[in-house]
């Protein structure tokens, strides 16, 4: 760095493309990738570059220009590098470029979240397939960006901040985006094949402000009939769609009794039949053959960390103060 900080007029300077205009669109497209099943990147898509393909057009232009310049050679460095790049397009390109990323990063962090909502109402077990990692990069990112912004304003209006100062920013920013590719790369999205998400933008809606007409009604005591009796809430890998199959009711259909009927999404009827059970087995002093942790695989729950959620989210209290409850009894 030193070398380059004594020769800076080089023709390095003409290719120091901007790429931090394509990092917010592959960020975003990357994330839809995973939450979106069956995810294809279309000709509309590619709109989303036409920033940094501006950029680099321009860059051709004025090399091309300054190089057919006469002493261009020896200086390497040419009239509208220095008058026009330097002086008022950098600047500019600055500008844009944290705009665009505060706007993607926007996007990105709204993708995941409905993500997050749409699959509780898709799945009985979400804890594989939440993406936490995909939340917890998104944080230390935008943290990450953030303070680029800061350090920006000190080294344009405070003090000239030495590469030194600076270097840690573009370090830590490497270690997440290699984090995040082998995360995802190692990622099982297989359950997500094949599932269409855009049906619950109009079933997840609760429907409590209008009537529920007759139809409903019987699809959903054919549920609870279903669900009392047969206890598909047992396999830990039950869904909508698996339910749906099962019962012979439309998936559009099934989900708006399941919410419009017993007022839940998919994942939390689901669970709520689950805690009944556990609760039921320690009841029946089932904790004697099976630990607490034995129980709730046996009713369908298939991570520790979901079944105490839901169990505390249920009942307000954890499940080992239940279980002890019920030896006292």
């Amino acid at each position: 760095m030193e070398w380059y900080d004594t020769y800076r007029n080089t023709k390095i300077n003409y290719w120091l493309i901007a790429l931090s205009l394509s990092v917010g669109p592959l960020l975003y497209f990357y994330v839809k990738s995973i939450t979106t099943s069956n995810f294809r990147f279309r000709k509309k898509d590619g709109l989303h570059f036409i920033p940094v393909m501006v950029f680099v057009l321009y860059k051709i232009i004025i090399f091309i220009y300054d190089a057919g310049q006469p002493g261009f050679e020896e200086t390497q460095n040419g009239y509208l590098k220095i008058h026009l790049d330097e002086k008022y397009v950098q600047p500019l390109i600055g500008i844009v470029e944290n705009l665009q990323m505060l706007l993607y990063l926007a996007f990105t962090f709204q993708l995941y979240y409905n993500y997050k909502r749409k699959i509780q109402h898709f799945f009985s077990n979400t804890y594989t397939l939440e993406l936490n990692w995909i939340r917890n990069f998104l944080f230390i990112y935008s943290f990450l960006f953030l303070y680029s912004i800061f350090e920006g304003v000190i080294g344009s209006l405070i003090t000239d901040l030495h590469w030194t100062q600076r270097w840690w920013y573009q370090f830590f920013s490497a270690l997440a985006i290699i984090y995040i590719g082998i995360k995802g790369y190692f990622t099982d999205t297989t359950k997500l094949r094949n599932l269409n998400f855009d049906i619950s933008t109009k079933t997840i809606k609760k429907s409590v402000e209008k009537d529920v007409d007759q139809q409903l009604l019987q699809y959903k005591e054919k549920v609870q009939q279903f669900m009392e009796a047969e206890k598909p809430f047992l396999n830990p890998d039950l869904n909508l769609t698996e339910l749906s199959k099962m019962l012979k009711i439309p998936v559009p259909s099934l989900s708006e009794a399941i919410n419009s009927g017993f007022e839940k999404n998919f994942n939390d009827f689901i669970n709520n039949y689950r805690v009944l059970e556990v609760q039921k087995m320690l009841d029946q002093g089932k904790q004697k053959n099976l630990s607490l942790l034995g129980i709730a695989y046996e009713c369908g729950f298939n991570s520790k960390a979901t079944f105490n959620r839901v169990f505390k989210k249920l009942t307000n209290t954890s499940p080992s103060q239940y279980a002890q409850m019920q030896k006292k009894v």
